[in-house]
């Protein structure tokens, strides 16, 4: 169960390791659990850092487990709410890719690359990647990004399409040497074929 009796910790960084962090505050020293992305950008020994936090209540411990962002602290426990998926598994899963990779795995059904998470099979991907479809909209980003996709990606909202739609049609043009206007074309049929 998720509590948010602690939203975010800010302290002094006593020690870390490849999974955790202990951070000073006040009297207390907290033992936060944290995805290695967060490991590696929140400082040295030392200094004062701020995370966001989630604590999960399970009947023999608290756990806290931090972030640097709230994207990846939502989906966190957008993870853990799955049936089968722990938070042992989600900080996996945060460890492997960011929150808008995850975004854009989920988009794509690409369950190959989710199975690069250690843990996770064939069978598991595809049904966390099914539960996770359209609970991550709001992450959701162009899968690549350059300017061609960003003139196309203006022209379909200008032309009345919701972000989403825009994202979703850009996605589906596999070659990405195409111009301008011949990505606005594929966008444009593959929105009219729907």
């Amino acid at each position: 169960m998720s509590y948010t009796l602690v939203s975010s910790v800010k302290g002094r960084i006593e020690s870390m390791t490849a999974e955790y962090v202990d951070i000073s505050v006040s009297l207390l020293t907290l033992r936060i659990i944290a995805p290695t992305s967060t490991l590696e950008n929140i400082g040295p020994i030392g200094t004062i850092t701020s995370l966001l936090t989630s604590l999960q209540v399970r009947e023999d411990s608290l756990t806290l487990y931090g972030f640097l962002t709230e994207d990846d602290r939502v989906t966190f426990e957008t993870l853990i709410a799955i049936n089968g998926v722990g938070p042992k598994l989600a900080i996996a899963i945060l460890s492997k890719f960011s929150a808008s990779a995850l975004a854009n795995l989920v988009q794509s059904g690409d369950t190959k690359t989710f199975t690069t998470v250690p843990g996770v099979g064939g069978r598991t991907a595809s049904r966390i990647l099914l539960e996770l479809k359209g609970k991550m909209d709001h992450i959701w980003t162009i899968p690549y990004e350059s300017d061609i996709s960003d003139e196309v990606f203006e022209s379909l909202t200008a032309l009345g399409y919701s972000t989403q739609e825009a994202q979703s049609a850009i996605s589906s043009i596999k070659d990405s040497e195409l111009s301008t206007e011949e990505k606005l074309r594929l966008s444009l049929q593959f929105l009219t074929s729907r």
